[in-house]
């Protein structure tokens, strides 16, 4: 028979080590990733919109892409380092620097060819007119006429 002592100490740091490692290779890959951040977002709605704000403070609006699809928006661009005067040494910087992406989904279909777009004081607006269902829509068939024209009536809960 053979004994063998269990030594829990050396059993949690070699555990410790092996996470160590793991957080080691994600954080460099994170450091090399091609987006280095993305900006804040809120998305509101009403019965015929949703409005989505980005906060993008520092950044030029030509330096800012807004890609639409029906389901999606995809905001890219980059916010470049400000150069420091000679003389002068940075402190502390929280900034964000360099190139960003964010893709927001939606949660329902937009008329991506009607989004209106407006950037003041570092804060992009984009007004997204929701697409009229017709799946949904209620029209009344006129019999006995030879013209093919339908009224449409308000929605009525199926």
């Amino acid at each position: 028979m053979i004994v063998r002592y269990w030594h829990p100490f050396q059993e949690v740091e070699t555990l410790r080590r092996q996470l160590d490692s793991v957080f080691n290779e994600v954080g460099s890959a994170i450091e090399r990733a091609p987006f280095a951040w993305t900006p804040a977002v809120r998305l509101t709605e009403d019965s015929d919109r949703y409005q989505l704000t980005v906060q993008l403070s520092g950044i030029e609006s030509d330096a800012i892409d807004v890609q639409a699809t029906r389901e999606a928006i995809v905001i890219s661009g980059e916010r470049k380092r400000s150069d420091v005067a000679e003389g002068e040494r940075i402190l502390h910087d929280d900034m964000n620097y360099g190139e960003f992406r964010r893709v927001i989904n939606l949660p329902k279909p937009i008329q991506n060819d009607a989004v209106e777009a407006n950037f003041d004081n570092g804060l992009l607006t984009l007004t997204l007119p929701k697409v009229e269902d017709v799946r949904n829509k209620v029209v009344k068939v006129n019999l006995g006429q030879h013209d093919n024209t339908a009224e449409e009536l308000p929605q009525a809960d199926a």
